[in-house]
């Protein structure tokens, strides 16, 4: 958990998550390669930690937003309910469900039918060409909740610093 300076705060987003997955996550065939999902929350912490996604709070998980806050071509399928996340929601017109290796995609998460997280996702064997791509992010046509949304995302290798840049980038506040 990286928790956002105060300066922050006007952004909407209050901390971000770093999940490792050596062996990936369902669906098989799609998402099970070793990945990092970079989860930027726009709930709190403490709101996060509240998600069981279990017994009564399944419903709550898995509760779809509108479709006027959904991005356009975007899915909620079921058993994507995560405890301390909430759903996640993907694009079937994304290379990785349409016969290509998943390298990265942009992720969607909702909770309770309002967004909680906006995650991309990024495989090892990607981050290991050093990449410096920037690609577009779908938007919804409306927002449940005020931040700056991007309108797209990076995966960057900075060889001089001998880091990566996993941003969300173009903000708008919404």
């Amino acid at each position: 958990v990286l928790s956002l300076p105060k300066e922050a705060e006007i952004s909407g987003y209050s901390h971000v998550v770093i999940d490792w997955n050596p062996m990936g996550h369902v669906p098989p065939g799609v998402y099970d390669k070793p990945h990092f999902d970079f989860h930027f929350y726009l709930i709190s912490p403490a709101q996060r930690e509240k998600i069981t996604a279990k017994g009564e709070d399944l419903a709550r998980a898995h509760k779809a937003p509108a479709p006027e806050f959904m991005p356009e071509g975007y899915v909620l399928p079921e058993g994507t309910e995560v405890p301390r996340m909430g759903a996640h929601a993907v694009d079937p017109a994304g290379p990785e469900f349409n016969k290509l290796p998943f390298t990265k995609t942009f992720i969607y998460g909702f909770y309770d039918g309002s967004i909680a997280f906006l995650e991309p996702m990024v495989t090892q064997a990607f981050l290991e060409t050093k990449p410096n791509v920037t690609d577009p992010v779908k938007l919804p046509k409306a927002y449940s909740r005020h931040a700056y949304y991007p309108t797209r995302y990076s995966v960057k290798y900075d060889g001089a610093q001998r880091e990566y840049v996993i941003s969300l980038e173009g903000l708008i506040s919404r």
